[in-house]
Order: structure tokens, then sequence, then C-alpha cells
């Protein structure tokens, strides 16, 4: 027998790690394993019922409704997240938490889309087509949703088109009307040509555009003395408005110049302008002050009259504190059918109303010129300006770049336009849902200042839609044509639709629906819907009151930052005019998540943007941390490349539980854990670090702060643990005997972290924590777990103090070794013999004095302490062989070191 043969075999001797967790998570084809299993569990309800029998504290987060018209995007993605990390970390922090998810189903995006290939369809057939449409996309997007890791009750979600949720939207329409807010007017409303409907704020996007803005001259008619033969100077960016001109605004306090202007071609002018604005008229136009005849305050000017520069008729001087100096001429021209700011300094003043524009964007015969009569608006800027220079009145022009409203859905710029239509009065409301904002707790702050500033600057609400697939706005027309807004009649619709659905108002004629409303003959119903806002907006009642599990208000809402014109705004007023407060305690409002230009990702051009693209390449949980490491309160920026970014840390987390699982392999933490007193330095210094982690991970969590828990957790995990900790202990867990009070105390302490990072990471790796979980030999799932709580007996203090110095002492002793390493004396720390020169009366000088703990804490051969004035180092190799069996530098006994030769 050779002597190979004879020599023992040491690495059975050695305790290694052993567990079945994969380094790989393979997460794409695991996930939805578990996500099966979990389902088959019925874990969601399992959850809920366990919190309820503890008698749990409710907290209740209110989904605002996606709208069902496409994939999940990233920034969809990120708000359903965001959502799910709340109520994860609530459950796991003691709470009961119902999650009712839903959908808002109505509106114009979805009918357009529709209308494509169903122009001709009776309303009837358009609307099976749009609910066949929006179910189809609410199946698409609660997968998407349930494949995140989003737990809640999926299987009965609310939807805005059940018959259920559209009566309580006429009920709470009911309401108003019982307030008598709702009223019928004709007054400028935001119109859409391209989509043929009136549009609601939230509607609107701003877009850059480029306007050839013109200063016009309107000769001043009926004026006296100095101002006789003056004429007033206007400036827009709309010369297509100028048609429905019916007055000039001046501000009461601003100084006006009243004098002959002159240009270089030789032009003469007497006009009226504001006097900070001449030399920015002069600049734009070339018509310079020669000779001021008069100064004056605009009150001066109110009551007179000036002629319109191409129609037979006259514009009143009125006085309005909406006129500045920023631009133009300190003169604003009002075409009350066309402005809100216009509508109601005309209703002021008796101006009248004229918009001369019908639903297709185009001129009718009120425009006064039968030129224009059939024409788009936007297409006679050129002739009215060519009008305005043929009479003498066309100033000057520039090209005027501003952002301008556009129709969310068709892309086509917005029409001010004066048309009728219902309202809701804000007067009654306004003033309590102000009062009832600063009740409300915004994340961040600014929050409040964004939707009180909307919500004080609102006008009266315009609530009628001139399409088919939405709520019918519950209003008859008697035979003489007089509207019928009738609380009453309005609660039969509702019982109506509750038991037939809102079909019926579109299936039914005129006479059938008044007669089973039991209205008298000749009544017609309202052909308009109601503003999908009133949809979503009554959730609060459809939802929070109808479900027995929620109440209202909900303790937390989340949308993103468009929201305070949008559902934020809609709830808040309805819910006020129906129950007198806000239907949220707080509010937390997350940026949009915008490509790498800034663009918002679900208007970006830019592919893929989907969710699902993202969770079938790298998995869901990826898709969680990256909406987990974001700073949710700002914008969020997006590609693929810092995507990836988080691939790295996870699998830095997934290594370190796969090493401690490893670690603790056939540890009994019942029988085999070590008391604190029998632990060494280090194991105390871990154990007070995972204290502080607890504390901060589980303050983070209660203030939404998601990016700072992982923060947390990754820092722990790579330094402490990784770099210092497992590596530190490597040598007694595998070398020393398996019953030794070290190496228990070291998997005492790594059950402790593990059983820590694996609850406290499980709101956010949903799937890793929970396959952790189950390799650790747990019954049941990680996610019916508490989180841990800290430990009064490792109260961070002394060990992290004490393990703080001697870090210091560690980074001096490991450039000595370096040093060496790089002259080639010798290869790696264990082999060093190191000489430390340290101050009298230094800390660790006792700790020092003691060779086990530090050639393990420094991974050293040996080290030698001696006293001087400063910490330094020296470092050489060491004269000690290589212990065979744990490969550290040690004096031998036979064939191995003192250690070895017990445990073997």
């Amino acid at each position: 027998m050779s002597a190979d043969q004879t020599k023992p075999n040491y690495k059975d001797t050695l305790s290694l790690p052993e567990t079945s967790f994969p380094m790989r998570g393979n997460l794409v084809e695991n996930e939805p394993k578990r996500l099966q299993s979990w389902a088959d569990q019925d874990l969601y309800q399992r959850i809920q019922k366990r919190r309820k029998d503890q008698g749990a504290p409710r907290f209740i987060l209110h989904d605002g409704p996606p709208f069902a018209n496409g994939d999940v995007h990233m920034g969809t993605a990120l708000n359903k997240v965001l959502k799910d990390l709340v109520l994860k970390s609530k459950t796991m922090a003691g709470y009961e938490t119902p999650y009712v998810p839903g959908w808002d189903c109505h509106g114009l995006p979805i009918e357009y889309k529709v209308m494509q290939d169903a122009r001709d369809e009776e309303p009837a057939e358009v609307r099976r087509r749009c609910t066949e449409f929006a179910k189809g996309f609410i199946d698409i997007q609660r997968e998407s949703f349930r494949r995140l890791g989003v737990f809640g009750d999926w299987e009965n979600p609310y939807l805005t088109l059940d018959p259920g949720y559209e009566s309580d939207i006429i009920r709470t329409f009911g309401k108003l009307v019982e307030m008598d807010a709702v009223y019928q007017s004709r007054k400028p409303v935001l119109w859409s040509y391209g989509a043929g409907t009136a549009l609601a704020e939230a509607e609107v996007e701003y877009m850059d555009k480029k306007s050839m803005a013109a200063y016009v001259r309107f000769p001043l008619a009926d004026a006296e003395g100095d101002l006789s033969d003056a004429s007033m100077v206007i400036w827009t960016t709309t010369p297509w408005t100028l048609p429905a001109n019916l007055g000039i605004a001046v501000h009461e306090r601003f100084d006006y110049v009243c004098g002959e202007f002159g240009h270089e071609d030789g032009r003469t002018v007497k006009l009226v302008l504001a006097k900070d604005l001449l030399s920015d008229f002069a600049e734009k136009t070339g018509f310079v002050l020669k000779a001021a005849s008069s100064e004056f305050k605009g009150g001066v000017l109110e009551g007179l009259h000036a002629q319109h520069p191409f129609l037979p008729r006259t514009s009143k001087l009125i006085l309005a504190n909406f006129v500045t100096t920023d631009t133009g001429t300190g003169a604003v021209h009002i075409a009350p059918g066309h402005g809100a700011d216009d509508y109601v300094a005309g209703q002021q003043n008796d101006l009248g109303l004229l918009s001369p524009v019908d639903d297709d964007g185009k001129f009718t015969d009120e425009c006064g010129l039968e030129e224009l009569v059939g024409q788009h608006v936007f297409k006679t800027n050129k002739r009215i300006t060519e009008m305005l220079a043929e009479g003498g009145n066309l100033l000057g022009q520039e090209l005027y770049a501003h952002q301008y409203p556009h129709c969310w859905r068709s892309k086509t710029p917005i029409i001010f336009r004066a048309v009728e239509q219902f309202f809701i009065s804000l007067k009654d409301i306004r003033g309590k849902a102000l009062e009832e904002i600063d009740q409300v707790n915004w994340l961040p702050k600014w929050g409040r200042n964004r939707i009180y500033g909307t919500v004080e600057a609102r006008p009266d609400w315009c609530i009628s839609r001139q399409r088919t697939w939405g709520v019918p706005l519950p209003v008859f027309f008697s035979a003489d044509g007089e509207a019928i807004i009738d609380p009453a009649l309005i609660g039969k619709v509702a019982d109506l639709v509750e038991t037939e659905g809102t079909n019926i108002w579109f299936e039914l004629d005129d006479a059938e629906l008044a007669k089973r409303l039991g209205l008298p003959e000749g009544c017609r119903k309202c052909r308009d819907t109601l503003d999908v806002w009133i949809d979503s907006g009554s959730s609060h009642v459809a939802v929070l009151d109808r479900h027995p599990e929620l109440s209202a208000p909900a303790d937390l809402i989340i949308e993103a930052t468009d929201q305070h014109r949008g559902w934020f705004q809609s709830s808040l007023m309805l819910s006020v005019a129906a129950r007198g407060k806000a239907p949220y305690k707080a509010v937390m409002t997350h940026g949009f998540v915008v490509d790498t230009s800034g663009k918002k990702i679900s208007k970006s051009g830019s592919k893929p943007i989907n969710a699902k693209h993202y969770y079938d390449q790298f998995g869901s949980d990826i898709v969680r941390l990256w909406a987990a490491s974001v700073d949710w309160q700002t914008e969020v920026p997006f590609s693929d490349k810092l995507f990836k970014q988080v691939t790295d840390p996870y699998r830095r987390l997934r290594n370190t539980l796969r090493i401690l699982l490893g670690n603790i392999h056939g540890f009994d933490p019942a029988s085999q854990s070590v008391a604190k007193q029998d632990m060494t330095l280090l194991d105390r210094w871990v154990l007070e670090r995972l204290n502080e982690v607890i504390a901060e991970c589980r303050d983070a969590y209660e203030h939404y702060q998601f990016r700072k828990v992982f923060n947390q957790i990754n820092h722990f995990c790579t330094h402490e643990l990784s770099a210092l900790y497992i590596d530190i202990t490597k040598d007694r867990m595998y070398c020393d005997a398996p019953d030794s009070v070290r190496r228990l105390a070291a998997q005492t302490v790594m059950f402790r972290v593990f059983d820590a990072i694996c609850r406290l990471v499980a709101p956010i790796l949903v799937f890793t924590a929970d396959e952790a979980w189950e390799h650790a030999g747990h019954e049941g799932s990680v996610h019916e777990q508490d989180f841990p709580i800290v430990d009064e007996a490792f109260t961070p203090g002394e060990a992290i103090a004490q393990v703080g110095s001697l870090l210091e002492i560690r980074a001096v002793i490991q450039t000595a070794i370096e040093k060496e390493v790089q002259a080639k004396l010798f290869n790696k720390n264990n082999e060093a013999e190191v000489t430390l020169t340290l101050p009298a009366g230094h800390p660790c000088s006792d700790l020092l004095a003691d060779r086990e703990f530090v050639t393990e804490f420094f991974i050293l051969a040996d080290l030698n302490v001696v006293e001087g004035e400063e910490v330094s180092a020296t470092a050489k190799a060491t004269g000690h062989a290589m212990c065979p069996r744990c490969r550290r530098y040690e004096p031998l006994v036979t064939e191995v070191c003192q250690r070895c030769s017990e445990v073997v």
C-alpha cells in the first residue's frame, strides 16, 4: 500500500455547508410554480383569516383602478408593486390587510379603439364590444399583477362596468342633485374635435406647440379727449378666436400710455399700451413710442368700446385681475365662448356669449364671415391675419413657443368651446374639500399644495360626455325641452340599473324607458354619458361601503402624480358631497416611470415597456426589487441598463441566504442555541447589528421607505455578513467539532440572522424569501409570519463599539499584510505573523491578548502586540507549518494542529 493511500482523508472530517437551496434562482421557471402553489393553498385568504382570528387592527389600502385598455407597462407595475409592498409589510407588522383590486372600464380610450371598427354600429353593439374589449384587458392585466406576486382578492375585483357599481355611480350623482349642485348651462368646455366630446382636465395632456401670435389693433369707438383717435392693441396666439371677440380686458391698477408710435417703414399710429410692455412691443413689432400724450391707470378705460377689426360691432373694455405684464400689451382679447376666464369676465360684464364652432371644430354661420364657414378653425389663422393686414389692423406677428392642451386619446389640439352641458357647481363643495385636504396626510408633503391649488382654482365640473360607452347621465327632458333633474327619478334609474345594467338605457327607446320610470309621455332621455371621473370617484361608495371587509375612509391610497387632478380630486369632491369628508386618511403620490429622455414610459416610443417582457426574462422578484430600489417620490428613470443593475444585489442576497442555509444545516435552535454569555464578541456584534437592521427596516416599512429597507439589508449582507462574519467564522464552522460551543454559537447567530433577513425581505422578494423559508424546513409560507422584533438582550452598544475599534486595527494590519503579499513574501493572510504596535491603555489590549480570538478575527497565523505611541503594524511569514486539515498555519501536534487533533 502506497503512502498516499494511507494518508488520512481530512475532508471527510469537515463540517461543510449543506443545502438544497440553489445558487441560481431560475425565477422565470420556478416563480409560476410557487404562484400556483399559493393559489392551491388559497394563501391570500388564509393570511387574512389568520389576522382576523387574531383580532388584528385593519389597514385599508383602496386600489385606484387602472384603465382596462392595454398591457401592464412598467409604470403600472411600479404602482401595483408599491401597493403590494405596503400591504405585505403591514400584514407582517400585525395588520389585517384586505385588498380588493379594481378596474376602470368605461370612457373614451376604450370607445375610441372600438369605434375604429364599429363606426356604423348601434349604441348597444358598440357597448357590447366595449365590454368585451375591457374584460379582455382585465384578464391580461390581472394575470400580470398576479404574476408579479401581488396578493389580493383577484377572483372578486371591482369593475366600474358591473351593474352594482354603476348603480352606485348614479346614486352618488343623486346626492349631488339633492344638494342642488347639478345644473345645465352653455359655457366653455375642453372640447376634443378629434374624439367628438367634451373632456375632463385629467383627459388633457400638454404638448409643445408653436403658434403665430398676432398684435391686433382695435380702434376706440367712443373715447373722448386725448383717447378719441387712439386704438387698443391686443396680443393673441389664437387669431381664429377673434370672430368671437366681445371685449378687451385691462388691469385697473396698471399704468397705461397713450401716444404716437412710429415704424421704420414710415407708418405711424396712436396706440394705448401698458407702460411696462413698451420696449417688448417695440422689439416684437418695430413700433416705437415717439411721443406720449398721456399716462393713466387702466381703470380710466373701463366702459369704453373699441371697433372690432373686421366685423361690424364693437368690443367693450372691462377690468380683470388676470391681465398681466408678462407678455403681450396689457390689453387682453376676451372671447367668452372660448375660455374659462373669458367666460367669467363676460358674465360679470354682460358681454354675452358667442362660440361659432361646431363639434368638428369648424366655423358656423355665427362667425359672421361667410368665407370661413365650414373651415376648421385651426386652418383659418392665416386668412384671419390676412384680413387684419388688409384693414391695417395687424401691427406685428411673432412665432411663439408654448405648451398647448391636446386630447390624450386623439392627440388633436383642444378647442375651448361653449356648448350646452351639465355641470356640478362647486360653490358648496369647494370650501369643505379644502378643509378636508388639510386633514389628510400627503406623502410626499408637496402633494398637499398640488391638490389644494387645483381644487382652489378649479371651475365648475363639466360632467356630460357625448359618448356611448359609459354610465348614462340620468336626466330626462320634458316634452317642451326642460331638463328633469330629480333625485327620486335618479333613485329609480339606479334601482333599474342595479338589476338590469346600464345597457337598458340604450336598449329601450324614450317612450319605453319613460314608462318604466313613471314619466309622462313625450319625455326623452339624455343622450350623454357621465364623465368617467365620476365612475372612479364613486369608488368610496361602490367599493369601500359595499364590501364588508372594507370601510371608508381608506387608510391609504397610492397613485401617480397626475391623479391630483384626477382620481384623488374626483374622489375627494364626491366624498365631500356624499359623506361630508375625505374618502382617505393618507395619500401617497409616486412619480412617473420615464425613459432616459424624461418622457413618460407609457407614452414612450422606446420598446419594450411591458412588465411581462421583464418578468418573463428576469423573473418577478427582479421587477419587484427594481420597484423597491427606486425613489418613488420623484420621476423614476427607466432603461434596460438601469433595470439590470438590480440583478447583482439580488444575486448577492440570494447567495447570502444560501450560505446561511448551508451553515445552519442540521442545527436545532430549540436544543442547540447558545446563550449570550457563551458567544464570542464577534457573535454578539452581529446580533447587535441585526437588531439595528430590524429596527431600521421596520421603521422604513412603516414610512413606506422601501429603498431604505433593501439598502439596509443589502449593506448588512454584503459588509457585516459576507465580508466579515461569514468569512471570519468559516474556519470554526468547517473545522470545529460539530458540537463545539463556538461553532454552535455561530450557528445560533446565523439561524437568527437568516430568520430575520428572510422575514424582512419577504415583502420585496416574495418568491425568493418564500423559497428560502421552505428550504429552512418551515411549514407554511413566510408571508404568514410576523416581522422579527428587536431582542433587548442584544441592544446595540458595547459589542458594536468594540468591533468598530477592532476594524480600525484590522485595516492597519491588512495594509501591512498586503505590502508583503505584493512583495511575494507570502500569499495569504493566514500565512502572516503580525506585530502590532498599540498605545498604552488601548481599549482593545485585553481582547488582543486572546490568541484564539485574534487569529480568527484577523485570519492570521499569529499576532504579537507591543506598546508604542501610535497604532502601526508589520508583517512577516509565519514559521508555523500548514495544518493539512484546517489549512491554518499553526503549531502541529503529530500531523495536524491541536484543535484538529482533538476533533479527529
